[in-house]
């Protein structure tokens, strides 16, 4: 009874117009929580207007979900008064992928081998959050491209504390402002690795407290009074290898990863095992880094997952994490340019 209730709630709901289901007041909690302000009225109506649509697909997602048709959740955010390429064009890398290929190939040499017997022996589920190698999420990169730089520093934070046992949260904009001339291009995005040459040359990075975030690249600022850790170098997992990822997860600590983003579900995902079929396995729009792994099981359903961490603040998705599909052919090409970076102890 439950599920023919819900199914016509779905078919109800897609007969609906999207501002049937927009209030007023709606409009104006989003304007409010989300300090929005607009030039005109004419403005404002298209932003509406948008808005409205969102609130649909959304509604509509929510609905399916409830009936099965769904592993995830998708909730309002920030973007929803902006169209699909507004928000791409402002948070997703403009990157050519010739030139990640090209730094991948040229700077091979190092490459992580699982050790020797390992896949028996690997724990069923990792969180390095657990184990205090994860900052916590105090920031949102903005309108900026500059998600290469955060999954730069995380991944670095984690192999400097799992080294001397000292987390310290590192600066992001000290990459963006700095690594020009590895070949990044500050808020039109960057390669994590990229950042790892960086680092290395400059012989370290500065804390985020000596060096804050600003979401626009500037003058370089570097101080090296200020470094918060260093590196020799970074080593890259065998591309598309899931298991490598995961055995290197399990053993080394967080891992920079590159996936594709360009999707609604993805910016407006919630909460629960994001599955995107439409996710290409070959192109990469965004990076972020994986603290973890773990397996959902409802008793009937078990879907592994990779527990990520995204830059764009506490309100996206679960308080800033995504769980993105595991051992799923590789969906989205997260196993494609996972990296992370040497550190001497």
């Amino acid at each position: 009874m439950q599920l023919l209730c819900l199914l016509i709630a779905v078919l109800s709901f897609v007969n609906a117009k999207p501002n049937e289901f927009t209030s007023p007041e709606l409009w104006n909690s989003f304007k409010r929580i989300h300090l929005k302000q607009y030039v005109n009225v004419e403005e404002e109506n298209y932003r509406q207007t948008v808005f409205n649509d969102r609130v649909a697909m959304i509604n509509q997602h929510n609905l399916e979900a409830d009936l099965g048709l769904h592993s995830y959740t998708l909730k309002i955010n920030k973007f929803a008064d902006m169209t699909h390429n507004e928000i791409v064009r402002t948070m997703s890398s403009k990157f050519k992928m010739n030139q990640a290929a090209k730094l991948s190939t040229e700077s091979n040499r190092h490459i992580f081998h699982p050790p020797l017997n390992t896949n028996p022996s690997i724990p069923a589920a990792v969180d390095w959050r657990k184990k205090g190698a994860v900052t916590s999420i105090i920031e949102s990169q903005g309108e900026c491209g500059s998600d290469w730089a955060y999954t730069a520093t995380t991944a670095l934070e984690g192999q400097h504390f799992l080294k001397t046992g000292k987390l310290v949260r590192l600066s992001a904009q000290n990459l963006l402002d700095c690594s020009d001339k590895f070949g990044n291009e500050g808020c039109n995005g960057g390669l994590v690795n990229a950042a790892f040459q960086y680092i290395k040359v400059n012989k370290g990075v500065d804390t985020e407290a000596s060096y804050p975030y600003k979401a626009i690249q500037g003058q370089c600022r570097f101080n090296e009074s200020t470094v918060g850790a260093t590196v020799t170098g970074f080593a890259n997992i065998a591309k598309g290898n899931e298991t490598a990822l995961q055995i290197a997860i399990a053993t080394v600590g967080p891992i920079g990863i590159a996936i594709d983003d360009l999707h609604d579900s993805f910016i407006f995902y919630s909460s629960g095992v994001y599955d995107e079929p439409a996710c290409s396995t070959k192109d990469w729009s965004h990076t972020m880094t994986v603290v973890g792994y773990d397996t959902f099981n409802n008793g009937t359903t078990k879907q592994d997952y990779y527990i990520v961490k995204n830059s764009w603040g506490e309100e996206f998705g679960m308080h800033g994490y995504i769980w993105m599909s595991r051992n799923k052919n590789n969906q989205c090409g997260i196993a494609n340019w996972a990296s992370y970076p040497l550190v001497e102890k």
